[in-house]
């Protein structure tokens, strides 16, 4: 069964906010606040995957401590401009 768009937006909107680090708890709750509604669902999908990636690696590429690198890459830089604004 899929899952319907407004529980999918819902629940990565939930998954955005209850990270393991504090300041990824705010970057990525505003970034799917202002930007997951408005997503194709292939870019749910990109979200999805890096909602599993580890909250140190991801708070170190949003804040341009280390260079995102691979699929995500492009997904991360948006996040950081939205982060930086």
């Amino acid at each position: 069964m899929t899952e319907p768009r407004e529980i999918r937006v819902k629940r990565l909107k939930m998954r955005s906010m209850r990270r393991g680090i504090r300041e990824m708890d705010l970057i990525l709750t505003a970034y799917a606040d202002s930007h997951l509604d408005a997503m194709s669902e292939g870019e749910l999908d990109l979200f999805d995957q890096l909602l599993g990636e580890n909250d140190q690696d991801l708070y170190a590429w949003v804040t341009g401590q280390r260079p995102a690198e691979g699929h995500l890459a492009a997904l991360i830089e948006d996040i950081a401009g939205t982060y930086q604004k």
